[in-house]
């Protein structure tokens, strides 16, 4: 039987506790400019669109798209696959994917979120919807 996999806290600070607060209810938040509409990922205080300091926090569906991915054939802790999701909402974010058929993996596929534990809140990642 193989051991759980291991996920190193993320780091925290004042800016983005709701985000990690959020999570440990399973909850996915992002980031919403009130001046000029565009939501954002990686949740920060400043507007990357317009620099507006008018954000609001804003639970996201977690439901996304495969834009890229690669995958690691080889590695010391075996196959993994990253890439680039575009969430409904609109945002495009890195990540990695998880509980699926890496193999299995194309351009276009719907995918959602799942958060995996780790010592402090849980991580975002994405699997096969």
């Amino acid at each position: 039987m193989s051991e759980a996999k291991k996920y190193p806290a993320p780091v925290t600070n004042p800016e983005t506790t709701p985000f990690w607060e959020a999570a440990k209810q399973g909850k996915f938040m992002i980031k919403r400019c009130t001046a000029c509409g565009e939501a954002h990922y990686f949740p920060r205080s400043i507007c990357p669109f317009c620099n507006s300091d008018k954000t609001v926090w804003e639970e996201s569906s977690g439901e996304a798209t495969i834009y890229t991915y690669s995958l690691m054939r080889k590695s010391p802790t075996g196959p993994y696959a990253i890439g680039y999701v575009t969430l409904k909402e609109g945002p495009s974010l890195q990540t990695n994917f998880v509980d699926c058929d890496l193999e299995a993996l194309k351009i276009g596929q719907k995918v959602k979120v799942v958060f995996k534990p780790t010592d402090g809140a849980p991580l975002p990642f994405f699997t096969v919807a």
